[in-house]
């Protein structure tokens, strides 16, 4: 038998996180003591709870004054298995964002939403505000099992999805903290009411007999401690990649029999981004294959991997505490065997699988049942009312007239279903007068694909912009296209203002990881469906210098692309020391020397989005629009 006694590295001494969770009495403290002190932010050791809540205290930047208190405010972020909405807490996030926060919703890249710009005071009326409109915000955040992913598409005629949303619910459930301080502390200990806890569940949280549970405490699968690190599931189907499963802790992949019926699940894991600069010990690693678990077992097998990360990850460097680094130093066959004695079992060979596709659903879909669903884009997550696109208005409006639940994906992007047919022209009505595109060939491909962290100002890990930076790159890098000849080409950007990771830049085609103010890492070689690391090009490329840095790549990829290879494969085939041979020697031509795209100009935050807005309204890019008007205003000719 094995015995659960973390922390497992007991000749080092833990971390300092170690002793503030075990201080903590279960979550509680010192939270519940400093949210009635009049103050505007809470001390370092509750910060560091906070998180477990659901929150990050952070402060916006852009407000600083010299010799003056920073402005300090809470992000709130929502515990949204499969990226469930339902409607009531849709309209709930939406006034609350108005009330307490920035005015704004950010959908997250593992399929929550996120609320910015709270003040101390009004966490609390926030917090409960959520947990009343059936939602939640308790381990969103924190060394916990976090969001649980699955794909956003509602089918009705395809059963491995239900069983995706099914099971992305229960290992939730499973996995959610047990302790009380959440409704004390939020709902004055009134428990708020909420969908019935499967009784498969109830019992598995329980069931013993290998060391995968404490049997004193609050906290049966965590005990004391809780993880190491953050832990990151999702549940997907079968070909369908549009979860980044081989960058989460574990991954589970549905698999049915010849008459659809669910009979167990592959498992992945050891997958995660998190990296730090200059400390080669850190990395972004890819989920291993781990075997195959009947359905009947999947409980105790999730508990059996969560166990073997709880009492042997890493408790002594947190930067070294994520099950990646746990399956590195040991390898898949010992990683396994330890987990089958948690598991009391062998674990099965892998089933079969069709090679991994990423997909976005966008627009308008059936689902299989007679109704429709509408995946719609939202630029980097956010969603806002601005200039003549009035998102956060249309989906208000659709949400109450129509009482819709939502779906976020891992894009970004939200999904409405249960829309019955005859109501699609009223909702498209909405969406045209909102200046919404739903049909996804009219959207930019780069921006199409493109995701980004929020960054500056509000993040506090941020070295530079991202969320802000990343629609003036794309639109450079589409004007380099064109001018390459390059106009029908897109591929997957993905962009981050510190090397964390959290829009997942390490998997796509061109990655941008924020290295110092205005520059970032370049990585290259991702593939379009998220199935192969990147592997970074260069350490520091100024935002300047992001044409002259592309360029002779683009070119290359160009003149030596095989028939329909994508950027991200053409850079894995030729490799790096082909890519920078040809860099070196390249010569632009003198038609291309002419018009190099290099001289910046810098244009106030209002009439760059109004000039973004005008630009897609007459389907042209900015930078053209923007020659055609300097040109006219000067009354130049070419």
């Amino acid at each position: 038998m094995v015995k659960s006694a973390p922390p497992a590295t007991t000749s080092q001494k833990p971390s300092k996180l170690e002793g503030i969770k075990e201080r903590s009495n279960f979550l509680r403290e010192p939270v519940a003591t400093e949210l009635l002190q009049d103050t505007t932010h809470f001390s370092e050791e509750a910060i560091q709870i906070l998180k477990f809540h659901g929150s990050y205290q952070q402060d916006n930047r852009d407000n600083r004054v010299k010799g003056q208190e920073k402005d300090y405010q809470m992000m709130l972020r929502t515990r949204s298995p499969g990226g469930f909405i339902p409607p009531q807490l849709y309209l709930t996030l939406d006034k609350l964002s108005d009330e307490y926060g920035n005015h704004t919703l950010r959908a997250t890249t593992r399929q929550g939403f996120q609320l910015h710009g709270i003040l101390k005071k009004n966490l609390k009326s926030t917090i409960a505000a959520i947990v009343q409109s059936m939602g939640s915000t308790l381990g969103a955040c924190g060394d916990l099992n976090r969001n649980v992913m699955a794909p956003p598409a509602p089918f009705k005629n395809k059963a491995e999805y239900q069983y995706a949303w099914e099971y992305a619910n229960h290992i939730a459930d499973l996995l959610t903290p047990q302790t009380g301080a959440y409704y004390e502390i939020w709902l004055d200990g009134e428990k708020a009411i909420s969908g019935e806890e499967s009784p498969e569940v109830k019992a598995a949280r329980q069931v013993n007999g290998t060391g995968t549970i404490f049997h004193d405490g609050e906290e049966p699968i965590y005990g004391t401690h809780y993880m190491p690190r953050k832990f990151k599931i999702s549940v997907t189907v079968p070909g369908d990649n549009s979860i980044d499963l081989y960058t989460q802790d574990l991954s589970l992949v549905v698999i049915t029999d010849s008459q659809g019926e669910l009979t167990g699940f592959n498992i992945y894991a050891g997958g995660g981004l998190g990296r730090t600069h200059n400390k080669e010990e850190t990395f972004a690693r890819m989920a291993d294959a781990i075997g195959y678990v009947a359905k009947a077992d999947v409980y105790n097998l999730v508990k059996a991997i969560v166990a073997t990360q709880r009492d042997y990850g890493d408790r002594t460097n947190r930067r070294h505490a994520r099950l990646k680094y746990l399956i590195n130093d040991w390898g898949v066959e010992r990683f396994r065997s330890m987990v089958e004695k948690y598991f009391g079992k062998p674990i099965e060979p892998s089933q079969p699988l069709p090679e991994f596709k990423y997909q976005d659903f966008l627009g308008w879909h059936k689902q299989g049942d007679g109704k429709l669903f509408l995946g719609i884009s939202i630029d980097n997550g956010r969603v806002k009312d601005e200039g003549s696109f009035q998102l956060k208005t249309a989906l208000r409006e659709i949400v109450q007239q129509f009482n819709l639940p939502i779906r976020l994906t891992a894009s970004q992007n939200v999904l409405l279903y249960e829309i019955p047919p005859e109501q699609k022209p009223a909702i498209q009505e909405i969406l045209d007068r909102c200046g919404i595109i739903t049909n996804p060939k009219e959207i930019e491909s780069l921006t199409r694909y493109a995701m980004a962290c929020p960054a500056l100002p509000t993040c506090g890990l941020a070295i530079t912009e991202s969320e802000r930076a990343i629609p003036g790159i794309i639109e450079r890098i589409r004007a380099l296209l064109n001018k390459l000849g390059l106009k029908r080409e897109h591929f997957v950007i993905r962009m981050t203002g510190c090397p964390n990771g959290c829009a997942r830049p390490y998997m796509a085609e061109l990655g941008f990881v924020g290295s110092a103010p205005e520059s970032y890492q370049v990585w290259l070689g991702g593939s379009p469906n998220q199935t192969r690391l990147a592997q970074p090009y260069t350490d520091r490329l100024h935002h300047n210098d992001l044409e002259k840095f592309l360029e002779p790549i683009f070119v290359f990829f160009k003149k030596s692309r095989e028939k329909g290879e994508s950027f991200g494969d053409f850079c894995a085939r030729v490799g790096f020391d082909a890519i920078r041979e040809f860099t070196a020697n390249y010569q632009p031509s003198a038609s291309r020397s002419k018009n190099t795209g290099g001289h910046r100009i810098t244009v106030r935050d209002n009439v760059f989005n109004q000039l973004k807005a005008t630009a897609e309204a007459q389907g042209k890019s900015m930078t053209d629009l923007l020659d055609e008007a300097l040109k006219a205003y000067l009354k130049m000719e070419e």
